[in-house]
């Protein structure tokens, strides 16, 4: 190849990458989204776990649907209440009054308390131990299985397997909502840090067929419900709910119930 052949062909793919710089330079600037500043301020001071408990996308996801009023300032549950502040400083708003939230287990089936139908050899995993014959091998077809599906989900350590029963780490727990959804008895929720007495049973089965499987079931008996004073009790389905915001934290139900299941 020639002398000149060489500098023709440098000079054309040069050429060529200089049309294809200025090209992209002008259509980045004539089709550039502008981004609210707000947008980048809010996901600076979110914390970045990107966990989805907020319902978005990410931490971005939710500084855009904050920035848009699609979300509140306090719509971060792991950054909770001091993350909140940030952000509605940042929105020049008032944040208004958060509850710091943690997961909650409603089972107290351990492996000595509950009776196991059968022996499970399959995957470690509840969703899967779920589809087997009666909803798994324990008796209690509404108990947790122990499998740790919610402690594989949980992105903080917050969660761990405990004598056949998962239980939450109320201070590492971000209140996030993974191990919720990935509990196939949907056995977990969340509850006021604060709240100090919860049902740990999720039996809607009548008080006879619980004891037959678990000894610390709750039987639907309603002593609870008639010893609270603050008509926080009700027992619906042969079980007890507790209404966090109407219970006083007094004790009563948890000296009166005869299955000591209220925690």
């Amino acid at each position: 190849m020639s002398f000149t052949g060489i500098i023709l062909a440098a000079l054309i793919v040069g050429g060529t990458g200089l049309f294809i710089g200025v090209f992209l330079g002008v259509a980045g600037k004539k089709f550039a989204v502008e981004v609210d500043p707000r947008e980048e301020a809010i996901t600076g001071v979110l914390p970045g776990n990107n966990c989805g408990g907020c319902g978005y996308a990410g931490c971005s996801g939710l500084a855009s649907a904050i920035v848009k009023g699609e979300a509140p300032c306090s719509g971060c549950p792991v950054g909770g209440a001091p993350v909140a502040e940030k952000v509605a400083e940042i929105m020049g708003e008032a944040v208004g009054e958060t509850k710091h939230m943690v997961a909650f287990v409603k089972c107290a089936g351990t492996c000595e308390k509950a009776k196991q139908e059968y022996e499970y050899t399959g995957i470690e995993d509840c969703t899967m131990a779920n589809m087997c014959q009666d909803g798994g091998p324990k008796g209690c077809s509404y108990g947790c299985m122990g499998f740790g599906s919610c402690v594989k989900a949980c992105p903080f350590d917050a969660i761990h397997v405990v004598d056949g029963v998962a239980v939450v780490d109320k201070d590492a727990c971000k209140a996030c909502g993974k191990c919720i959804a990935a509990c196939p008895k949907h056995l977990i929720e969340l509850v006021p840090y604060d709240q100090k007495h919860l049902v740990q049973c999720n039996s809607s089965d009548k008080g006879k067929d619980v004891m037959a499987v678990c000894s610390v079931g709750c039987i639907g008996c309603k002593m609870c419900q008639r010893v609270c004073e603050a008509d926080a009790i009700t027992v619906e389905n042969n079980i007890a709910h507790i209404d966090p915001e109407k219970c006083t934290n007094c004790g009563k139900c948890a000296e009166k119930c005869p299955k000591k299941i209220i925690l």
